[in-house]
């Protein structure tokens, strides 16, 4: 083992639990908002990436208003939130290289972990690939097929169950562990 977090100072404890807390809202406020434009189905994720280009068009260079009537029952109607092909580039371009840096602080937190090598070397392997799914699910949703939702989703909740398996082993075997160090 490179180091034990159960043995470490406590200022490296410390700087692990900060940042864990920080990735966990993080994936918290990640979480509301996947819940407010994609939901957490694999019809309303199709619906996301599969779905029709954006509606949102660019503001004309005049000022133009344009008036309908509109009843209460317009109010109503649900508003797909809709991805196009640019913006998938543009949140790819932004996400991945973030969920890397993400998966690799992560994967660090696991070397300090008292586990089997194998167990960490499937938790790290599980820390990197799920954010590749949830995108791979997304670029596939909307270049192939709506079937491909799904994908999106199990990328997504096992970035969240890899987070909160590192979250509570490191938790755990720093501050609450038997073996671990007295400050």
């Amino acid at each position: 083992m490179l180091y034990d977090l159960r043995r470490a100072d406590v200022r490296v404890k410390w700087l692990v639990t900060s940042l864990l807390a920080t990735f966990g809202l993080s994936y918290l406020f990640g979480a509301a908002m996947v819940a407010l434009y994609a939901g957490f189905t694999p019809q309303s994720v199709a619906a996301t990436y599969a779905g029709p280009e954006m509606s949102m068009v660019m503001p004309p260079e005049t000022t133009m208003v344009v008036q309908r009537p509109m009843s209460m029952g317009d109010f109503a109607q649900a508003e797909v939130h809709t991805v196009d092909t640019k913006l998938l580039i543009q949140d790819t371009h932004v996400h991945v290289p973030m969920y890397g840096l993400i998966a690799a602080a992560l994967g660090v937190v696991v070397v300090g972990l008292s586990l089997p090598r194998r167990w960490s070397l499937g938790l790290i392997a599980l820390l990197f690939a799920a954010p590749w799914l949830d995108f791979a699910g997304m670029w596939l949703t909307k270049l192939v097929s709506p079937r491909f939702a799904i994908v999106t989703l199990a990328g997504g909740w096992a970035m969240g169950v890899a987070y909160l398996i590192v979250a509570g082993l490191a938790i755990h075997q720093m501050w609450l562990s038997r073996e671990r160090a007295e400050p």
